[in-house]
């Protein structure tokens, strides 16, 4: 008897994650586009937008890779933040909610790595020219080019900047700031993304599920246009 109550559980238990996956299908496709997503920008009048990355832990993966110095590295193990992960990129609106989030990319890639391999940059300099809409970013981003303005780093040297670049970061970091809680948005609401046992590939489909899922909760909706 206990163990067809065990199997009845495992088989309940499947069917629910069954039921989920078919859950999540529906809210992916109802996920924009990225360029639906700024040109809605744009439409309902935003100024710019932001630029994010961030890295979703996992758990560990014996995965690797060869990187840029032709040496074997774990291909989801961040350096920068010493922890196994998928990179998410996302673009959030000035006011913090996000508004588009990019497919899982490895872990050991950079932010502006990502971005790239997602055509990321292709679509906002597109936005800055054809929408009028310009996209701040932080440092991860520097050299990203017209349109994704990135604040100017510290020289190397160890003299001051500039007081115009001095005065240029601040003002980049104030109206960045409040666009930078979009990834706590998602974090703090959906608990399963703070730590995942899944594939960490299947991240970027979770975390869209989630973004549709939080549009809907702040009645963000698709225009009906």
């Amino acid at each position: 008897m206990p163990e067809r109550v065990t199997v009845a559980r495992f088989v309940d238990h499947q069917q629910v994650v069954f039921d989920s996956l078919a859950q999540c299908r529906v809210q992916l496709a109802q996920a924009p586009d990225l360029h639906d997503a700024l040109e809605r920008a744009a439409a309902d009048g935003w100024s710019h937008v932001i630029l994010d990355g961030k890295l979703f832990a996992t758990d560990r993966l014996a995965e690797t890779t060869t990187s840029v110095k032709g040496e074997q590295i774990d291909a989801w193990y961040s350096g920068k933040h010493r922890d196994f992960g998928a990179n998410i990129q996302a673009i959030m609106r000035p006011d913090g909610l996000p508004i588009w989030t990019s497919p899982a990319a490895p872990g050991h890639l950079h932010d502006w790595s990502c971005a790239q391999l997602h055509d990321i940059p292709g679509a906002l300099y597109w936005a800055a020219s054809q929408l009028h809409l310009p996209a701040l970013a932080d440092t991860g981003y520097e050299g990203a080019g017209h349109g994704i303005h990135t604040p100017y780093k510290q020289p190397a040297d160890g003299t001051a900047l500039a007081p115009d670049n001095r005065a240029y970061n601040a003002l980049l970091r104030a109206k960045r700031a409040p666009g930078e809680r979009g990834f706590a948005i998602l974090t703090g609401r959906w608990r399963a993304l703070r730590h995942t046992t899944a594939s960490p590939r299947s991240l970027g489909d979770i975390v869209q599920a989630a973004l549709a899922l939080t549009h809907f909760e702040y009645r963000y909706l698709p225009n009906p246009y």
